[in-house]
């Protein structure tokens, strides 16, 4: 499974107004209320998850990337949401470098091990210089999905 296959455009925040990863979990968690991925009385656990997590170590892994996740029992299937930031988020990453491109991921409970490899391809694509040209010149979240797509099949 690779991020292209979980996406629609209602997971997708082209320009993200987060300064901070603190923000920036909040507002995505938003967008996956708003898309009706996690329901409205659920959004501040979920929240708390991913926050908790961030919390223990950055999910900034350098190179412009940001990848917060929990586990929740409270979605049933791998869910995400995927923002970009033109002026970067703060998310103390380890090249201490702002963040550019965040993927959020909820795992359902238990299955955290079975999508690993999700998360790991998530990183080499984001990575790919072709992959984050097309996203700078992607208008809006459909052309942004579209990007998406295309480059997680070639993962």
């Amino acid at each position: 499974m690779n991020l292209g296959d979980i996406l629609t455009p209602g997971q997708i925040i082209p320009d993200l107004t987060a300064a901070d990863r603190w923000q920036a979990i909040d507002e995505m968690v938003g967008r996956l209320v708003h898309a009706g991925k996690v329901r409205a009385e659920d959004r501040e656990v979920v929240t708390a998850a991913v926050k908790k997590r961030e919390a223990s170590m950055s999910t900034g892994i350098g190179f412009g990337i940001g990848i917060p996740h929990a586990s929740t029992d409270l979605v049933g299937e791998l869910t995400a949401v995927f923002a970009r930031s033109r002026k970067g988020v703060q998310f103390d990453a380890l090249d201490s470098q702002p963040v550019h491109l965040v993927t959020l991921l909820l795992v359902p409970q238990g299955q955290f091990q079975k999508h690993l490899h999700t998360l790991a391809g998530i990183a080499k694509v984001q990575r790919r210089d072709e992959f984050l040209r097309a996203l700078d010149a992607a208008p809006d979240a459909e052309s942004i999905l579209k990007v998406v797509r295309e480059h997680s099949a070639l993962r």
